[in-house]
């Protein structure tokens, strides 16, 4: 996904909600830092955006954001991406992670996208091959520094912590930072 996909969905996602009390918590919350040419292919290879939305107690706006723009919807046949709504709780994230959300400005509002580092943190959690795919590629091409996700980890819950280091650690090795965890 691109990053004018991306804002593309989110317009489309505002438009049906009616608020920009919209979080896009996925892997392509990377596009409000990074434009789509300076990131590594596997940081942006998803054709989803994941959306969550504040006050959203029932799922009822990510109900409709499934069916209007949704995976398998006219939106999704036509421009080849889409928006898979989503609660908040759908990932685990690093306690404080509203206080680093990257405001993503959209012609009809603003959208929230987590942090890049709480980003590669709730992917190892998932521990799925393509999140430790996409971890390391933003280990290798240094969109991510090390130490950060590290101190993160601690943020989550205990029952996830020693995991992720070790997640985090593995990645760290196939991004080529040798044994151990690195330094900044």
């Amino acid at each position: 996904m691109k990053d004018e996909d991306l804002a593309h969905v989110l317009r489309a996602a505002i438009d049906i909600v009616g608020t920009d009390a919209v979080v896009v918590i996925g892997s392509q919350a990377v596009l409000a830092t990074h434009r789509f040419d300076e990131l590594p292919e596997d940081a942006t290879f998803s054709v989803e955006a994941d959306l969550a939305f504040f006050d959203d107690p029932q799922f009822d706006k990510a109900d409709m954001v499934d069916g209007a723009i949704g995976e398998s919807s006219q939106f999704h046949e036509s421009f080849g991406y889409y928006g898979q709504g989503v609660s908040l709780d759908t990932a685990t994230l690093p306690s404080g992670w509203e206080d680093r959300l990257v405001p993503l400005e959209v012609h009809n509002g603003t959208a929230r996208c987590i942090d890049i580092h709480d980003c590669v943190i709730s992917k190892l959690v998932a521990g799925r091959e393509k999140d430790f795919e996409f971890a390391t590629a933003l280990m290798r091409h240094e969109l991510v520094v090390v130490s950060t996700l590290v101190e993160r980890s601690t943020l989550l819950p205990r029952v996830h912590q020693k995991s992720v280091l070790d997640r985090i650690e593995r990645c760290a090795r196939r991004a080529g930072y040798g044994a151990g965890t690195p330094d900044e």
